[in-house]
């Protein structure tokens, strides 16, 4: 019999727009105010059978990388003694279902203010139970408007592989997917699925989006979940992040995908067995030369 695990996306507009100025409404608001839509798309898609669901970059709010703004320090969460990952944390144990949750990190630490910030997600096991983090490794800095150096630090965890019970997964974050050495090392230890949360805006990137998943998961030979925000934030309008969020499988085949910008659940059943197969007919790991790839490591 198959070893067939039912996954699901959710892509999601912000509920609450956020004013530059912080004259409008509350960091508190905006975020329970997305807490509260994705608990019950999470409901919705355990209702239809999913046992994992990955929920979007920063889930909990807007992609408030697009201003420079300290205020938005407020906004980050303990992992996993935060009350966001613990809320996370019930319901998976209620609903029986695996969970990974993109969140805004703070730390204690030596830098200013004593804090630190990563952007994260938490992987949570079907009891409830956090199985582990994952801090995005690649942090961009560039116009129009993805600030993340300012908010966030560099991860520190590696490439982790989180052992499910019943199928290991992986975590990249967003501009991650550019570097394929990070999905590499997930690959080689064990990853079966690999969730790359994102906030990607309509553009250049529309190409990109269709080609950098699928060809990670051909040269890894795992299957891959991009996930993407959907709606144009206020009040940045920095553009519109288009959704299409989607699965694809070891030969690169995209096998479910939600539409363009609107709120959305895309549901798609992986066949874990399929791994091996495509493995045998294309065995990129046997044929590796590790030997010749010192130059990667180079500073």
């Amino acid at each position: 019999m198959a070893r067939v695990v039912r996954c699901s996306l959710v892509q999601a507009k912000n509920v609450v727009p956020a004013d530059i100025d912080g004259a409008g409404a509350s960091l508190a608001a905006i975020k329970q105010a997305m807490i509260v839509k994705h608990v019950a798309m999470v409901r919705a898609a355990a209702a239809d059978g999913a046992q994992i669901v990955c929920l979007q970059e920063i889930f909990s709010g807007p992609y408030f990388c697009a201003e420079q703004s300290t205020r938005w320090h407020d906004f980050a969460e303990r992992v996993p003694d935060g009350p966001t990952v613990q809320l996370m944390c019930s319901l998976a144990k209620e609903l029986r279902i695996a969970l990974v949750v993109p969140i805004y990190e703070v730390e204690d630490g030596e830098a200013e203010g004593g804090k630190i910030f990563y952007n994260s997600a938490a992987v949570i096991g079907r009891d409830g139970g956090f199985i582990g983090k994952y801090r995005k490794a690649h942090i961009p800095h560039a116009a129009p408007g993805f600030w993340e150096k300012f908010y966030f630090r560099p991860g520190n965890l590696g490439f982790p592989v989180f052992d499910l019970g019943f199928c290991r997964i992986g975590v990249y974050l967003c501009y991650d997917r550019h570097f394929p050495e990070g999905a590499r090392v997930m690959g080689l230890n064990g990853a079966q699925i690999v969730f790359n949360p994102s906030a990607v805006i309509a553009g250049p990137n529309d190409f990109l989006w269709k080609i950098e998943p699928p060809a990670l998961a051909v040269a890894n030979g795992y299957f891959v979940a991009a996930i993407n925000r959907v709606g144009t934030e206020a009040p940045w309008n920095l553009g519109e992040f288009f959704g299409q969020s989607y699965f694809c499988n070891p030969r690169g085949k995209i096998i479910a995908e939600a539409s363009r910008n609107q709120d959305e659940i895309v549901t798609a059943d992986l066949d874990l067995d399929s791994i091996a197969e495509v493995r045998r007919a294309w065995p990129f790991y046997r044929d590796r030369r590790p030997d010749l790839y010192g130059d990667l490591v180079k500073p």
